[in-house]
């Protein structure tokens, strides 16, 4: 086993515990790198062992050696068991049911929170977890493309979603960072409307916002589109200029040391010069990593100063009421104190499908 890595001992040192045990899946592929539904981490000053149970401790073995991460077979007891002797306890509190929390209580350990210090790790992505995520918004925006020229009028919501997430397994992808949006016509007014099974007609308005995972990490994109142009969409495509215009300001003017209330501004001030900030309904950005919803988080109460290794979602869009929605979304992150966006192969620009 070698050295425990800094960001683990960083980790630890700021929770102030003399152990940390982390049970929630994904905290525990941060800190291992592997991924299982059961196990059990625990974090101390000089070391990390993972407590798989028999259906995961080969592949765990296998996957691990020569890490920072031991591997030991076992259940809760023997988490316990390497938990001898320890007083305060670190765990997620976010992430903790409060029966299990009553349970570890009960074993005479003083409960302190984990997770700011996770929280503050995960804020700052390395290099190879921004490698990741760029090979899930690449299979995601590589799917949307092949999709497009098969999308036929008739097709219900849930018919382009399937064939969507089809192609993004096909492509690589471990699954969907999310339940995929479509939502034809009317129903985009809804930001996150259910898919359901509104048929297509000739003249909507086409919104999808969907993402995959590669090795965990997440993509996040929204394109809308008209489907065919009955001539009868002048409101529309107006509006379309605006959310483009601010989603282009956002790369242009977002840079480090900004607070994400400043970046969500940018949009907003744009929408507000054009009248359409009262219909841009949510907020600018979240964080994006082994969860589609991380930090910093990029809203009129954002306080959080964005910086370089950091990962979110420029969205922004306009909604109106029972008529249609506009998102145009790209995952992107700051380097050099710039923002740089994953997203490389699909347009913005408003495409008739």
């Amino acid at each position: 086993m070698g050295m425990l890595d800094g960001k683990k001992r960083k980790i630890y040192l700021e929770t102030g515990a003399d152990a940390l045990l982390v049970e929630t899946d994904f905290l525990r592929r941060y800190l291992t790198g592997f991924y299982s539904t059961d196990g059990y981490v625990i974090l101390r000053e000089d070391s990390c062992v993972f407590v798989a149970d028999p259906r995961y401790f080969e592949a765990a073995e296998k996957a691990l050696a020569g890490t920072d991460v031991e591997v030991a077979e076992g259940s809760n007891s023997k988490a316990l068991e390497l938990l001898f002797g320890v007083k305060r306890l670190g765990i997620p509190f976010p992430f903790t049911d409060l029966s299990r929390a009553e349970a570890l209580k009960n074993e005479r350990f003083e409960l302190v929170d984990c997770m700011p210090a996770l929280k503050e790790a995960m804020l700052y992505k390395t290099e190879r977890e921004i490698s990741l995520i760029q090979v899930a918004c690449d299979i995601a925006e590589e799917a949307l493309l092949s999709l497009l020229p098969e999308i036929k009028e008739g097709m219900k919501e849930r018919e382009v979603a399937a064939l969507l997430e089809y192609r993004m397994r096909r492509l690589g992808a471990s699954g969907t960072s999310f339940e995929t949006i479509v939502a034809f016509g009317e129903n985009g007014s809804v930001p996150h409307h259910e898919t359901g099974d509104r048929a297509l007609k000739f003249g909507d308005p086409v919104l999808i916002d969907f993402g995959c995972k590669y090795e965990g990490y997440c993509s996040d994109c929204t394109r809308t589109f008209l489907f065919g142009d009955d001539g009868r969409h002048g409101e529309f495509k107006k509006a379309y200029a605006e959310v483009l215009k601010a989603h282009e300001l956002v790369k242009e003017q977002v840079v480090a040391g900004m607070t994400g209330k400043e970046a969500d501004e940018i949009a907003r001030g744009s929408l507000r010069k054009a009248g359409l900030d009262r219909y841009f309904t949510h907020s600018l950005g979240h964080g994006i990593g082994l969860q589609i919803h991380e930090y910093p988080v990029l809203s009129p109460r954002g306080g959080e100063v964005l910086q370089d290794g950091m990962v979110f979602s420029d969205e922004p869009g306009v909604y109106l009421r029972g008529e249609f929605g506009i998102r145009i979304e790209d995952s992107v992150y700051l380097k050099d104190g710039k923002v740089r966006s994953f997203m490389k192969k699909t347009g913005r620009e408003l495409a008739i499908l």
